[in-house]
């Protein structure tokens, strides 16, 4: 659907039909094959039709040439998988097999099978074997298998396997499209944040990218030196000017901008924007001479320091950072960008985690408050209702402008409903909506004395959100948090009480978490009190479940979580390690370590 902004190609899932490869008088395998074979094509189609990259084109699936009754097919198919790229494997049988002969023995590979719940050959006990096999030379892989009986003759794959198979497969094509990447640090660590200290070895280890690194003054290097694509910056600057609502200046008349030289700080940050890109992806149309720089980082996602050496002196990066998070820009709709603000590596990879699982546009923003049913009441003199009462309050989830525009949640789909969208859906109507809805307001220079804007907006309707924190702990390694929830929709008068009381300037979304009325989710005030940082990332959608089974892919333990345990799919290695769910996670991401060793 477009051209992949990133160096290396997108992984491919790899299908292979084991089957018993008995032949002789009663031709057991001859009267399995088609079967077998169909099961590899049903699983290929549903991957194919459900499962996208982030450039929008459908995964890619390889079948092998030929069912796999031994050690001499299993060698041809990894052969023919090795030659197309392939990251992901699912193993599929409706019968028995030789399990250590025909297994995927490949260790980098990221490994499902799926045997057929029948009554004919017993693919559960080949399901079985070959999970222990797994486990017992340490490959994990997920198993999968259906509730209900099957007949021999049926070709539809039932719901419930349909559900592990492609969650499966979102979670591995999302862990597969990082490996080899780069996460790009324009300058360093912001005000002391623990998010924004690099950790080469956990980006290395555990999601096989590297780091890249560059000063934040390489921009002004190239803004001084006309390192950018002029053509682009013209466009870009005359959208800009077409399209964005200048909003309110907060700040006291006798410091605020005179025209002149607000205009020259919308040409910076929009400049600014162009060479970000540049930095992230490279840019083939810059200026003879330029060709070290045309190369770029090869970054799948990237933060910005900015406070304060920068944001004392120039203007912010909240253009930069809300427009390249957002899903459109002068081009129209395009894959949305991850890019940090105050470069929290930690919050930027949880966004890049949520954009590969949903293709959707992500929100970063503070974890800022804690608003009481109490509180609103004596506020506001206003009684919570629905969600929000239940969950005994909010969240307000509030930056600077860092949030993807989409979180205005003006895009709508053919029955109207307010959603965050995939950015191949997003019309040009919905891009209308949502810059429409989007004021750009002068930055606060109590926060930012070298100006700049931040985009001001409100989530003024309930969406289905999944909001994570991905947090490093001395000792323990990466951890993830996970809270399922929805935004909420306040009457305007209260959401304007409320929002005056923080900085009025700044995109705006209020949150309550899904309760269970147990521990961290007995009530919203206790999600706040378990949060573990200062910042999280927050998806449209409930996608908690695929973000568990991406974890364990990568050995990452999940700490928190509201996912329903039904939900829950994690390889089934994990099983051996006790009977509570979040203590076998612990215990196996320690035992296996990082995916990348």
């Amino acid at each position: 659907m477009a051209v992949s902004r990133l160096i290396g190609s997108y992984p491919v899932i790899g299908i292979r039909p084991v089957i018993d490869g008995r032949r002789g008088y009663l031709k057991v395998r001859e009267s399995l094959e088609d079967q077998t074979m169909n099961m590899a094509k049903a699983a290929a189609e549903l991957f194919q039709s459900n499962i996208c990259y982030s450039n929008g084109d459908p995964v890619n699936v390889v079948i092998a040439d030929t069912t796999i009754g031994g050690v001499g097919e299993a060698a041809a198919c990894a052969d023919k998988f090795r030659r197309a790229g392939v990251d992901i494997t699912l193993t599929v049988t409706p019968c028995w097999c030789y399990g250590a002969e025909t297994m995927d023995m490949d260790t980098k590979t990221i490994k499902g099978v799926w045997g057929l719940n029948g009554t004919e050959r017993p693919g559960a006990v080949y399901l079985a074997s070959v999970l222990a096999t797994h486990a017992q030379k340490g490959l994990p892989a997920f198993g999968i298998y259906g509730q209900d009986v099957q007949d021999a003759d049926e070709t539809g794959i039932p719901e419930d396997v349909k559900e592990k198979l492609l969650r499966f497969g979102r979670a591995a094509v999302a862990v597969a499209t990082m490996r080899g990447k780069s996460y790009l640090q324009i300058g360093s660590i912001c005000m002391g944040i623990g998010g924004s200290i690099i950790d080469p070895s956990f980006i290395e280890e555990y999601l096989g990218m590297r780091v890249e690194s560059v000063d934040e003054v390489e921009i002004i290097r190239r803004m001084t030196e006309g390192i950018y694509d002029k053509e682009e910056f013209d466009k870009a600057l005359a959208w800009t000017k077409k399209n964005c609502v200048i909003g309110f200046d907060k700040n006291p008349e006798a410091v605020q901008k005179s025209q002149e030289e607000t205009e020259k700080d919308w040409e910076f940050v929009v400049k600014m924007m162009c060479i970000i890109k540049d930095l992230m992806n490279g840019n083939p149309n810059l200026d003879k001479g330029f060709e070290e720089e045309s190369l770029g980082h090869n970054a799948i996602a990237a933060g910005f320091q900015g406070q304060r050496q920068w944001t004392d002196f120039y203007p912010n990066g909240d253009f930069a950072e809300a427009m390249l998070n957002s899903s459109f820009d002068w081009n129209g709709a395009r894959e949305p960008y991850i890019l940090a603000t105050e470069n929290d590596v930690l919050n930027g990879i949880g966004m890049l985690f949520l954009k590969l699982l949903t293709n959707r546009a992500q929100i970063f923003a503070d974890v800022r408050t804690y608003w009481s049913e109490a509180a609103v009441k004596r506020v506001t003199d206003y009684n919570l209702e629905g969600r929000s009462k239940e969950a005994g309050g909010f969240l307000h989830l509030i930056n600077s402008g860092a949030a993807c525009l989409d979180a205005s949640g003006k895009a709508v789909d053919k029955s109207g409903n307010r959603m965050i969208k995939p950015w191949f859906e997003v019309t040009e109507e919905d891009q209308k909506q949502i810059m429409e809805a989007t004021t750009w307001n002068q930055a606060d220079f109590g926060y930012f004395r070298g100006g700049g804007f931040s985009s001001r907006f409100l989530t003024d309707c309930e969406m289905p959100v999944t909001m994570i924190r991905l947090n490093l702990v001395k000792g323990l390694g990466p951890s993830l948090q996970i809270a399922e929830g929805y935004t909420v929709h306040l009457p305007e008068e209260v959401s304007d009480v409320l929002w005056k009381r923080t900085d009025y300037t700044w995109p705006c979304t209020w949150f309550t978490p899904i309760i269970t009325g147990q521990g961290a989710f007995a009530s919203a005030y206790d999600l706040m009190n378990n949060w573990g940082a200062n910042h999280g990332a927050i998806s449209y959608g409930h996608v908690g479940a695929d973000l568990i089974t991406l974890c364990s892919i990568l050995r990452i333990p999940v700490s928190l979580h509201n996912v329903p345990e039904e939900k829950i799919f994690r390889p089934a290695a994990w099983n051996a390690f006790g009977m509570d769910k979040e203590g076998q996670d612990y215990r196996a991401c320690q035992t296996y370590g990082p995916l990348y060793k």
